[in-house]
């Protein structure tokens, strides 16, 4: 039995020292020595929320089975339910795209899934997925079924009696043409696409019905959209859109027409539903200028008849086109815009059935066949499922599919992630919540507009900057505008997204941008205008657009914005800046002079967006840009470099894939050369400067990685449709060297380890199903690498003076692990076993010392250890040095560690000394107590052992002692006086029954 004595108290300091330095300027690694995607398999990213849906536009329900749904979202994946919406679980996460358009359910076998990726939308923030899926066990394993040049998959449809006879409306390239695109067929479960209908490469297909009285009669709608490069005013549409209907099951197609608007009038986006009661009955909402509505047929689409203009129904034509009917009464109509509709007189008039004014951008709308009172809605919101026609419904506040478009972290302890939201507004989330799991109760609305930035003050990090332009503060809940006045001038231009950033050289400024660039010391009481317009006064067209070219009314003459700001950290005067049409300037002055330093690929490319700069911690010459040419119609990763202020370019692409666009790039604080780059579908680590990439997307599911940052020892991504991702502690990557994968045994050096303790409150516990995020590891987390496999594996941990003072070993046995949501953080948690395999390996020492030895005694004890078989943990590791200690393969290796206070925990470096103290006192006593009650001859702790029926017996001084030890390791906090007078009073009392014992022995009988 490990007892504690006072002696093994470590120094107290009130700050760590630097650990890093040995690695600060690694050596570049040279190509036969980088590692590859497996290396870092044992680090692991974690989901801290928001849990607040996103834009989804996939979502379907099971017939004859209810509670039971599906739903695609934007970047989001495949998520399913089966009570009715009250718990989603993702369902597609280890696919390679998380960009879905379209589910579809085979009504003869419900086990059969086809899911369509990308989203099969126009507007300027969508992204794209790699074609159809398939699942034939309910969602539990996928198969790819090819289209992949497809791009965007709106529509999904399986005949109702054959599910392997399946229909696809492909839309195609959102930024070019491309052949891929029209109606697909296959009659053999989609191993094999036949192209049934196709106009041009200009042309896609959006929506595909069926009779569902004759699944030979096939219903489609084409349409010919395209999105300009620049974001404002870049939806065009040319002659091709069109309705068209199949006798034959798609082999043969004639137009329908008659009543509905033709090229000449614009016609659109067309979004048809066939009334399952009535086939004859179709509905159709149009897009078109002049003659856009809600269009009815009663002859299964020989003849239309405009029944509704109202724009509320139609437009937004590029975003909204969704038409449904009760499956019962075909006068039964719902429209999804801004707000779900809902007609009862067959389309002639409308009340809102979901939605507020402002608008929840409602994109799919799913009754289920045999209730039409059972209804599932995806909006830019979420999901959401009425059981009772629509008087209530489930929350979307428990998806964390949410879309953010940056990211930025305070300087709070737990510090908080901030960004807008796709629609939503904005949010900051704790990266650790106070309950052991981040809840409803640790994120907040950030108080800025949705899209774009949001950047908490340095200096206070209760005060957010964001938008076009807001201060919000915590505190107060005030929301104060802010922005440049000047901007409300025509001349000054924004998109959604306008950058916000603080100087990490000087944090007093604060810089936004428009076409030009503002600067403001004083929290935006005073701006100052610090650049000319740096946007390109004049382009040619990109060639992506085309036949779309035509269509644009101001011919051209659009204009970029300033898209992101990169101040250097070296240099408080050296600003970068880069825009949407694609160029990158840089002042050395403050913003007195600029210099246009577009790299020579970029001059003759506009609106190749320059998505996100950074400037080098180590070098004001250097930094690094990251291009998407997305709306060039091209898919490739762009990620420049300079070392030159901009003179020369580098191009550092080498092992990012063909097909991913890069959103963003920063350069590690510590070590210099280490880079992280963010793409559509993951994150990637460079060790050389961005000469090769190797993925680091480990566990976390593909969805489009809009911002990154590294906060301290964690890298935070800001992801378009799983909400925000911490990878915590990457000093492993930090401390990687060109020899380590040669090396036998490498244990890495530690990051600081805080002592925080969770779940202190008193409160009924959270339930299981209420959604929450996840914390991060409790205590010090070490990471260590073997290079071949190793029998056995131990780590000790010792104090300031050497002494071993925890012990764990491969061989230990373990318990089950504890779930550690709503336990308590005074309980032993057993940790996960050390990894003995080849490769590296993560574990986590939890900061306590050994459990102190608690029998089971008679007399019950406190509610803080009542009516469980678990003992509780040892006392806390006091603030100080440690050293850990690894041993495998007959070699010994160490780092030293530092564990620091919780920054919030005010008690005196003096007085936790003394909690200590006392803890090692009673922990000692309990050791004891619990030796003395055991019969002759016993080891270990029984239950009943060394019961005394006497009311001051053993039995229940172990337990007031035990009782004793929860009261003083239970805050972190000086005992007080009354505690420390108890444990005297008992300590003398256990000295005196444990003297009568032995004198009793020593006598005989």
């Amino acid at each position: 039995m490990h007892r504690i004595s006072c002696r093994s108290v470590v120094a107290l300091v009130t700050r760590p020292a630097a650990i890093a330095a040995t690695f600060l300027l690694a050596a570049p690694l040279a190509r036969a020595q980088q590692p590859d995607s497996t290396t870092f398999s044992s680090l692991r990213w974690r989901m801290i929320g928001p849990h607040r849906g996103g834009r989804t536009v996939g979502a379907v329900g099971v017939p004859g089975q209810p509670g039971v749904f599906y739903i695609g979202v934007n970047n989001g994946g495949v998520w399913k339910t089966t009570d009715f919406g009250r718990v989603w679980r993702p369902l597609f996460d280890d696919q390679p795209t998380g960009s879905i358009g379209a589910i579809a359910v085979a009504p003869s076998d419900p086990n059969v899934l086809y899911v369509g990726s990308g989203e099969g939308l126009q507007r300027p923030d969508l992204s794209t997925g790699d074609g159809i899926y398939k699942s034939t066990d309910a969602g539990a394993h996928w198969s790819h079924l090819g289209l992949r040049d497809g791009q965007q998959i709106p529509t999904v449809v399986v005949d109702p009696h054959d599910p392997n006879r399946v229909f696809a409306a492909v839309l195609g390239h959102p930024y070019g043409p491309n052949t891929e695109r029209g109606v697909f067929r296959s009659t053999d479960g989609g191993a094999s696409w036949t192209k049934v209908l196709y106009r041009d490469e200009n042309t896609g297909a959006f929506d595909v019905a069926l009779d569902p009285a004759d699944a030979n009669i096939v219903y489609a709608a084409l349409w010919a959209g395209r999105q300009a490069p620049w974001e404002i005013g870049g939806s065009f549409q040319i002659a091709g859109s069109g309705l068209f209907k199949s006798i034959d099951g798609g082999t043969t197609w004639r137009a329908l027409t008659q009543g509905l608007p033709t090229d000449a009038e614009g016609l659109g986006r067309i979004g048809l539903a066939v009334s399952p009661s009535r086939a004859a009955r179709l509905y159709a909402i149009v897009d078109a200028p002049r003659l856009g509505g809600l269009y009815r047929s009663d002859d299964a689409g020989a003849h239309w008849t405009r029944i509704n203009t109202d724009t509320r129904l139609w437009g937004r034509g590029s975003d909204f086109a969704e038409v449904r009917v009760d499956p019962k009464d075909p006068e039964i109509v719902y429209v999804a815009n801004v707000v779900t509709w809902k007609s009862t007189d067959g389309g002639r008039s409308f009340t809102a059935f979901r939605g507020a004014p402002g608008g929840d951008d409602y994109h799919r709308v799913w009754i289920d066949p045999a209730d039409p009172r059972i209804i599932l809605l995806a909006s830019d919101q979420g999901a959401i499922v009425t059981v009772n026609g629509g008087e209530t419904f489930s929350s979307w506040y428990n998806q964390p599919t949410a879309q953010f478009y940056h990211v930025t972290a305070d300087d709070a302890f737990p510090y908080r992630l901030c960004g807008g939201q796709q629609e939503s507004g904005s949010a900051c989330v704790a990266s650790r919540g106070d309950d052991g799991q981040i809840t409803f109760r640790d994120w907040h609305p950030a108080g800025v507009e949705e899209y774009g930035y949001a950047a908490p003050d340095p200096l206070d990090p209760d005060i957010v900057y964001g938008g076009k332009l807001t201060r919000w503060d915590r505190r107060t809940g005030d929301v104060q505008q802010v922005g440049p006045r000047p901007l409300r001038s025509p001349d000054y231009r924004v998109v959604r997204t306008q950058p916000v950033v603080f100087s990490r050289a000087d944090p007093h400024a604060l810089y936004f941008a428009s076409n030009v660039l503002w600067k403001t010391r004083d929290g935006g009481r005073h701006w100052a205008q610090i650049s000319p317009d740096l946007t390109r006064p004049a382009w040619s067209v990109p060639p992506n657009l085309g036949a779309f070219a035509a269509s644009d009314p101001e011919k051209g003459a659009h204009r970029g914005v300033i898209y992101t700001i990169a101040p250097s950290p070296r240099a408080a005067n050296t600003i970068w800046v880069g825009t949407d049409d694609g160029l990158i300037h840089v002042t050395s002055d403050g913003g007195a002079h600029w210099k246009d330093v577009t790299p020579p690929a970029l001059r003759d490319r506009p609106w190749a967006k320059v998505s996100l700069m950074d400037a080098s911690h180590f070098d004001a010459g250097t930094a690094y840009a990251a291009l998407n040419t997305f709306r060039l119609d091209d898919l490739r990763p762009h990620v420049y470099r300079t070392h030159d202020g901009g003179a020369t370019w580098t191009e550092i692409v080498r092992g990012l894939p063909a097909g991913d666009i890069v959103n963003v790039v920063r350069e590690d604080p510590q070590r210099r050369g280490l880079l992280y780059a963010g793409t559509e579908h993951a994150v990637y680590v460079s060790w050389d400067d961005g000469d090769h990439w190797t993925s680091l997307r480990l566990n976390m599911p593909a969805t489009s990685i809009r911002d990154l940052v590294v906060k301290d020892d964690d890298i935070a991504v800001a992801t378009h449709g799983r909400s925000f991702w911490i990878l915590d502690d990457v000093t492993p990557l930090r401390a990687f060297q060109p020899t380590t994968l040669g090396t036998d045994v490498t244990l890495f050096p530690p990051q600081r380890a805080t002592r925080v303790r969770w779940n202190r409150n008193t409160d009924t516990p959270i339930p299981q199903e209420e959604p929450a995020g996840e914390n991060p590891p409790d205590g010090a987390i070490l990471n260590y690498w073997l290079r071949t496999p190793s029998d056995v594996v131990t780590l000790e941990i010792l104090d300031a003076a050497g002494a071993p003072i925890r012990r764990f070993s491969s061989a230990d046995s373990m318990a089950a692990p504890i779930p550690g949501r709503n336990i308590p953080d005074y309980w032993i948690r057993p940790p996960e076993r050390l990894g003995t395999s080849a490769g590296m390996h993560r574990f986590v020492w939890d900061l306590h010392y050994p459990s102190p030895a608690v029998a089971r005694f008679e007399y019950p004890i406190s509610a803080t250890f009542m009516n469980t078989p678990r003992e509780p943990r040892g006392p806390w590791a006091p603030p100080g040095r440690y050293t850990v200690r690894l041993t495998a393969g007959g070699r010994t290796v160490s780092q030293p560690l530092v564990v620091r206070m919780d920054p919030r925990v005010k008690t005196p470096a003096a007085g936790l000394a003394r909690q200590f103290a006392l803890s090692a006192r009673l922990t000692d006593a309990i050791a004891r107590a619990a030796d003395a009650g055991r019969p002759a001859g016993a080891t270990g702790v029984t239950p009943g052992a060394g019961r005394v029926a006497a009311p001051d017996s053993l039995s229940r001084l172990g337990a007031e002692l035990a009782q004793l030890y929860g009261d003083v390791q239970g805050s972190d906090a000086a005992p007080t006086p009354q505690i420390e007078a108890a444990v005297a009073d008992r300590l003398r009392l256990l000295d005196a029954l444990l003297g009568a014992r032995a004198s009793g022995r020593s006598r005989g009988p």
